[in-house]
């Protein structure tokens, strides 16, 4: 099993008992990037690490590996069925309860003025792409930084170190896409 597909079925099982990644970290007496690491598939954890925070599930070894997701053929989703996966000032609203066994992950996106994702560039697996709705969003991939407005738009591979931060005095929306689903 490769590392995404241990990142996306902890995923599947922390949301589908309602725990965020802090919570389930806490419970499991582990750092929060520990959660988010495993789950991007940044990171395959130990059998002993994996079991310590399936334990605070509470599931079992074996049922995680077990586990089949029903594959959902929703095709429709309202705004409120968006589930949110990021925290403090920048919200990530994915379309979809879970991405176990997809490929795609689409994400509505929302930085409040000033937030960015952070000093450290992320990188990941994948491709991913995205289209500015409204105010401002720097965009750094390796060496270079454009400031993007509505309408403008990136696409890159997500093994380049990349961040974003919003600029100026409103919130900025983006409807984004990452394959495989590795955010």
């Amino acid at each position: 099993m490769t590392n995404d597909e241990v990142g996306a079925r902890l995923r599947h099982v922390r949301i589908l008992h309602g725990l965020s990644q802090r919570a389930l970290a806490k419970r499991a007496g582990v750092v929060n990037s520990t959660i988010s690491l495993i789950e991007s598939g940044q990171t395959n954890p130990s059998v002993g690490a994996l079991k310590r925070i399936l334990d605070a599930v509470p599931i079992g070894l074996a049922e995680f590996f077990s586990l089949t997701p029903e594959r959902t053929e929703k095709a429709f989703y309202a705004s409120e069925e968006l589930v949110e996966i990021g925290k403090g000032r920048i919200s990530y609203r994915q379309v979809g309860d879970t991405l176990f066994g997809r490929a795609l992950q689409l994400l509505k996106e929302r930085y409040e003025p000033g937030s960015d994702t952070g000093r450290v560039p992320l990188v990941h697996d994948g491709e991913e792409g995205g289209i500015v709705l409204s105010g401002r969003l720097e965009v750094t991939v390796d060496d270079e930084r454009r400031v993007l407005g509505p309408g403008d738009a990136y696409y890159f591979s997500s093994r380049r170190p990349h961040r974003f931060r919003c600029v100026g005095p409103h919130p900025c929306e983006v409807v984004s896409a990452c394959t495989p689903p590795t955010f």
